[in-house]
């Protein structure tokens, strides 16, 4: 039986930045936006070792600006990365990357108008899962299949689970406190995201029923736990960190395989007897279909080259990811697992 979901309405407005691009482009196209925290000790670099770059033979080189595509508005770490890797990107190459926040439709709208692009290696996503998780929803008719994979740039832990310190103290007292009121703790989430199947595998998991909430945005998300509103958030580090320092949320668990040094203080799901293990985000470039493998060995040797920059993998780490290399053979193998993985959860509720 599926999953009722309650939509509520809360009241939050995001700034979308669309970057124009030109000749030259600005220094908000190409450049990170500011970080306020430090680089993560220890950041992984996954996939391979940076440091030793090999790098395949290719002609292709970019002949205009590069616009990626960004299923996110700005700020968040999707943001955030995609502009760290425009501006190592660029003064490697010597070409401009702009980055162009395209939010919506669980990542669609960014999806369909990379898909309308030419396949001339001037366009391309930049994100995680979206892709699949949209079209296992029903919200789209495609999936990653429907791109050309390019490498992997970054990962992102599952995203953890975050409640309020004075409501539960920790993973146990929340599970006792879902048991004794089935159905009505709420947990926010978007219909059709990453987050709404983590919240269903971790419910079937830890034999609770929970009250799923759409309320939105990642901001909406965070709105919603301070007021009150809902009782259990999904939520990425970065997007929590200042809120655990101020005290204001307790994180309860990573549904991660073991702990990562970027999240190194918080437990995982399993070590507390809670066997969940989610798809982390790995941060991937998705290409109109037809794009020439040309183009995809160009991005394959650049990013490479990008993480095998100190200062690049610095930039990275300090928008609280992991540098993540993978190729593009890689990335779609794992694609295909993540979309495997989401899906049976989604097919389980219809059992």
């Amino acid at each position: 039986m599926k999953k009722r979901i309650l939509a509520t309405v809360l009241a939050s407005a995001m700034v979308l930045g669309l970057t124009a691009c030109g000749g030259s482009s600005s220094a908000d196209a190409t450049t990170a936006a500011p970080a306020e925290t430090k680089a993560a000790e220890g950041s992984e670099a996954a996939g391979g070792d940076a440091a030793a770059v090999e790098t395949a033979a290719t002609d292709w080189k970019p002949t205009t600006t590069v616009s990626i595509v960004v299923p996110a508005g700005a700020g968040g770490n999707t943001d955030l990365s995609a502009r760290v890797f425009a501006q190592y990107a660029k003064e490697l190459t010597g070409c401009d990357f702009i980055v162009v926040n395209a939010n919506g439709a669980s990542g669609s709208v960014a999806a369909n108008q990379v898909l309308s692009a030419a396949p001339d290696g001037h366009t391309f996503l930049y994100g995680h899962n979206l892709v699949n998780v949209a079209n296992i929803a029903g919200i789209t008719d495609y999936n990653y299949t429907a791109f050309k994979l390019g490498p992997t740039f970054a990962k992102d832990p599952a995203q953890q689970l975050y409640v309020n310190p004075e409501k539960y103290k920790d993973l146990n007292e929340f599970i006792e406190a879902a048991k004794a009121a089935p159905g009505q703790l709420k947990a926010c989430t978007e219909v059709g995201a990453y987050t709404y199947y983590e919240l269903l595998e971790f419910e079937k998991v830890a034999g609770i029923d929970l009250d799923l909430v759409d309320v939105g945005s990642n901001s909406d998300k965070i709105a919603a736990m301070l007021s009150g509103q809902v009782d259990l958030m999904p939520g990425a580090y970065i997007n929590c960190k200042d809120y655990l320092t101020a005290g204001q949320f307790v994180c309860i668990g990573a549904p991660t395989e073991e702990r990562y040094d970027l999240i190194a203080d918080i437990p995982t799901l399993k070590e507390q007897g809670i066997d969940l293990v989610y798809p982390d985000c790995d941060f991937s470039f998705y290409f109109p279909k037809e794009t020439p493998d040309e183009v995809i060995t160009f991005y394959e040797n650049l990013v490479q080259q990008v993480l095998a920059d100190p200062e690049a993998a610095e930039a990275v780490a300090n928008v609280e990811m992991m540098p993540y290399y993978l190729s593009a053979a890689d990335s779609e193998a794992h694609d295909e697992e993540i979309f495997n993985t989401i899906k049976e959860i989604a097919d389980s509720l219809e059992q």
